[in-house]
């Protein structure tokens, strides 16, 4: 069965990678696809993404192998405290004003144990404006870069009934997904890295979970109004896994590294710190494993026996840092 295609109200923010140009939607035949004025022409898959890139990425992102993993725990609950995390936050950007957050609280998520830390840059302001330009009509845009799934994305539009999403990855694998996760988002296949396809100024917001930080182009599409939200992993993230199972560790530099390629844009506005404690079964690890950057660096033989070594049940935590950004 043939997915929906692309959202016209997304449409109308995208651009040509190629020129920069508008794109409308144009049939030939049986095929679906977006044009420019300039008839640079990009089709629109029978699962409903559309292919924006241009020419060959020197990489192909998460494989259909990962892709399945992060399907299989995401759906299963476990980094439901990311997303909630980020659905509160869009919320509470995406109106005219809200009362000041308290510094620290405690909460109870689905029966897990979670607890938030914020701290919030000095003099940041509690009060956000609504989004300027095209982001100020009746649909705010979220863009999620380096979107996988489209999973995090999913709850932010849930969290936010009038906005539409758009979901970025570079991988078909995760598109097709995304082009299905929710009613109102558009997949679109993107090399990140590279100029966005899209208008200036054209997203209220400006997720990034996990993946690669383009700051110019960040800044560059995101209204003057809006805000980007990060999530990057803690010291602690998997913390338990790491040694047991030689994972990659979290760079203890992390911190640094973003405040680099995001600083000569963005300010700091706030920071918020996500721990959960899952208890995972052996299988359950194996899947967390697979679906990350971990899959990539280890011997799946030695890897099982590791696991079985472990016994069960695992408890694993989860860490997270949720950085929220206006744009200087």
């Amino acid at each position: 069965m043939t997915a929906p295609g692309p959202d016209p109200r997304v449409v109308d923010r995208l651009r040509c990678p190629v020129c920069g140009e508008g794109l409308t939607t144009a049939t030939a035949g049986t095929a679906d696809a977006l044009r420019c004025p300039r008839r640079h022409s990009f089709d629109i898959a029978r699962q409903g993404y559309v292919n924006l890139l241009t020419g060959r990425s020197p990489h192909g992102g998460d494989t259909a192998e990962m892709v399945a993993a992060r399907t299989q725990f995401l759906e299963a609950g476990h980094y439901d405290t990311i997303s909630t995390a980020l659905a509160e936050a869009a919320a509470h950007h995406l109106t005219t004003s809200h009362a000041p957050c308290s510094a620290s609280t405690d909460a109870m998520d689905s029966g897990r144990k979670r607890c938030v830390e914020v701290s919030r840059a000095k003099g940041a302001d509690h009060r956000v404006p609504a989004v300027d330009g095209t982001a100020t009509e009746a649909y705010p845009l979220v863009v999620e870069a380096g979107a996988g799934t489209g999973r995090h994305l999913a709850a932010v539009l849930a969290a936010v009934p009038a906005a539409v999403g758009l979901a970025l990855d570079i991988a078909k694998p995760a598109v097709r997904r995304a082009a299905r996760v929710h009613p109102r988002v558009t997949a679109a296949l993107a090399d990140t890295w590279q100029r966005l396809p899209l208008a200036d100024a054209s997203a209220a917001l400006l997720l990034n979970v996990f993946a690669p930080r383009n700051g110019k182009e960040f800044h560059r599409v995101l209204a003057p109004s809006g805000r980007l939200l990060v999530v990057t992993p803690a010291a602690d993230h998997l913390t338990e896994l790491v040694d047991a199972l030689g994972l990659l560790r979290v760079d203890p530099a992390k911190a640094d590294r973003v405040a680099t390629s995001l600083g000569e844009h963005f300010t700091e506005e706030s920071t918020t710190l996500h721990r959960q404690e899952l208890t995972l079964s052996g299988p359950e690890v194996t899947t967390l494993v697979g679906m990350g950057p971990s899959a990539w660096h280890t011997d799946p033989a030695g890897l099982a026996a590791r696991i079985t070594a472990l016994g069960e049940p695992v408890r694993v935590t989860v860490a997270v840092r949720l950085g929220v950004y206006r744009p200087r």
